[in-house]
């Protein structure tokens, strides 16, 4: 079961979402990782949310322990007629740095680890995939790929953050400069 409520959107928008294919990521703060697949062609949307842990209805607050299981993760609204699966694993792998354990920049804690969380196995099979090559090239990669179990949306304040707050310290320190690279 997927809690899918899109308080903040339209009906027609809704529909529209619908229509699409939807993928699962976590690469530290969701502010960061929302913006970068938002400027993916054929992404319509990117919600911030919690996945991976045990716990119902997480908040924010909960989240920021650290002790709830879940990682601040993006739900990826995608035309797969315009952008593949294979393609956002690919923006996934280098809009972060896949090395780290439990960290991203400034960010550390479970909270922010890196993650694919998958709904098929085709998709399990093309992140296995693309951590295998990375590895065959040197990289370290501490990404866990999971199936989805729950992706609970994050509150509303968290949802277009980063456009929303272009000039709050953190997007503009880590946000801002990751979305660029």
């Amino acid at each position: 079961t997927h809690n899918s409520d899109h308080d903040s959107n339209s009906s027609e928008m809704n529909q529209d979402l619908d229509s699409l294919q939807t993928a699962y990521f976590a690469s530290g703060c969701f502010w960061c990782v929302e913006a970068v697949f938002e400027s993916v062609k054929g992404v319509q949307e990117a919600e911030s949310g919690y996945s991976g842990g045990a716990s119902k209805n997480p908040t924010y607050e909960e989240i920021c322990t650290g002790r709830s299981g879940h990682a601040e993760s993006v739900k990826v609204y995608y035309d797969s007629s315009i952008v593949s699966y294979e393609t956002l694993v690919d923006v996934f792998f280098n809009s972060h740095d896949p090395s780290t354990l439990n960290r991203q920049g400034p960010d550390s804690g479970t909270q922010y680890r890196s993650a694919i969380f998958y709904e098929t196995d085709e998709e399990r099979k093309i992140a296995k995939a693309a951590i295998k090559k990375l590895r065959s090239n040197g990289t370290r990669v501490t990404t866990e790929v999971t199936p989805l179990d729950v992706f609970w949306i994050a509150e509303d304040y968290h949802q277009d953050y980063e456009r929303n707050h272009p000039n709050q310290s953190y997007v503009r320190a880590v946000s801002i400069p990751r979305l660029n690279a």
